[in-house]
C-alpha cells in the first residue's frame, strides 16, 4: 500500500486525525504540541500519526493535502489546516462551530477557557 493510500485510509477511518511530529502524549515540536494541546484540553478524541516514524508518510501527507507544513488536522476526511489556522479557529470559535457541524464531541467549557486565557 502506498503512502497516499495509507493516508487516505487513515483520514477516512477516523473522525479526527492529527498528522504531527511526535505523539499526542509526547509531541516533538512546538507547533505539533500546540495543536495536540488544544485538542487534548478540549477533550477531543483523535488519532495521532507520528510523521517522524515514517518518512514516506512525512512527505506523503504534504502531497496529499498540498500543504507544506506539519502538523495537519483532518476532521471527517477534510483537511482543516496547520498550527496557525487551528490556533486562529480556536480563538475565534470557528473550531467549535466546525466540531458542532461535523458531530465531533468536545468540551465547550474548555474551549471557552482557552479563549478567556488568550483574550
Amino acid at each position: 500500500m502506498s503512502a497516499q493510500e495509507k493516508i487516505k485510509q487513515t483520514v477516512e477511518a477516523n473522525d479526527v486525525v492529527l498528522y504531527m511530529k511526535g505523539t499526542k502524549t509526547m509531541p516533538q515540536c512546538g507547533f505539533s504540541s500546540r495543536v495536540a494541546g488544544v485538542l487534548n484540553f478540549m477533550g477531543v478524541e483523535y488519532s495521532d500519526v507520528n510523521v517522524l516514524a515514517d518518512e514516506d508518510i512525512r512527505s506523503g501527507i504534504k502531497e496529499y493535502s498540498d500543504w507544506p507544513t506539519i502538523p495537519q488536522l483532518y476532521v471527517k476526511g477534510e483537511f482543516i489546516g496547520g498550527c496557525d489556522i487551528i490556533t486562529e479557529m480556536t480563538l475565534s470559535g470557528e473550531l467549535d462551530q466546525l466540531f458542532d457541524s461535523k458531530g465531533v464531541t468536545y468540551d465547550k467549557d474548555a474551549a471557552e477557557k482557552i479563549r478567556e486565557a488568550n483574550a
